[in-house]
């Protein structure tokens, strides 16, 4: 029986996260979680859900009240995805179902677990993280010793690939670190307790890291993959 696997729906190179699932060998079936479908009932048939990278979540989200606007702010917000990602990832920390979180992902967990945003990392910040005519950078990171992270890629420190200009702020309730990079930034972010539930997210882009070989996205995928696989057979996931 093929793996089922959710990938949200995004604006923002969409096409790299099927492709990168798909290129597992895994036999495995997509299923789209559309915002604007807002098809919520296609989440009780995955084993798993990628949670892609896109537009800013609307500050409103971590800062009450927001109005005005921010460096490097996008010409408009999508208040619906917002919305419907939020409703998704609740979803599946009620079912425990496998979750994996890629750049916007990765502030949208630490945003609903009641964390906040540096809404732009500034010109030097930019310089080092934010992507230039469509190309991502390049930095190290230094991965969190015997985080779920640093067992899985098997790597103290590694380069990635980079395309934000937010970064997490005040981490979320119940999350640690799992990699920061040389200033400090956080990275990556998993569950405190991670017993009974995969929950991962990383702020680089590992679809679309050009050395399919590095563990920082050949492993992350497998992990999530086996995870799911563990999920579909009702197994309880313990890294």
């Amino acid at each position: 029986m093929a793996l089922k696997i959710g990938i949200t729906q995004t604006e923002t190179k969409g096409h790299n996260y099927p492709k990168w699932i798909l290129d597992s060998g895994e036999e495995i079936e997509l299923v789209e979680l559309s915002y604007e479908k807002y098809n919520l009932e296609e989440i009780s048939i995955c084993d798993g859900v990628l949670f892609t990278g896109g537009i800013d979540i609307h500050p409103n989200n971590f800062i009450p009240d927001f109005e005005g606007s921010y460096p490097n702010s996008p010409s408009d917000f999508s208040y619906q995805r917002d919305k419907y990602e939020f409703e998704v990832l609740s979803i599946c920390l009620e079912k425990k179902i496998p979750i994996l979180g890629i750049c916007r992902g990765l502030q949208l967990f630490n945003i609903f677990f009641d964390g906040t945003l540096v809404l732009d990392i500034g010109p030097e910040g930019c310089k080092a993280h934010k992507e230039e005519e469509s190309k991502d950078k390049c930095h190290k990171v230094e991965l969190v010793k015997d985080s779920m992270l640093n067992k899985i890629v098997k790597l103290d420190s590694g380069i990635c690939n980079s395309a934000h200009h937010q970064v997490i702020d005040k981490l979320g309730l119940g999350l640690k670190i799992g990699a920061h990079d040389e200033q400090g930034l956080i990275e990556a972010i998993e569950l405190i307790n991670p017993e009974n539930q995969f929950l991962m997210a990383v702020q680089w882009h590992p679809e679309r890291i050009p050395d399919k070989e590095s563990p920082l996205t050949k492993n992350i995928k497998e992990a999530f993959l086996a995870a799911s696989k563990l999920y579909s057979n009702h197994v309880i996931v313990n890294i």
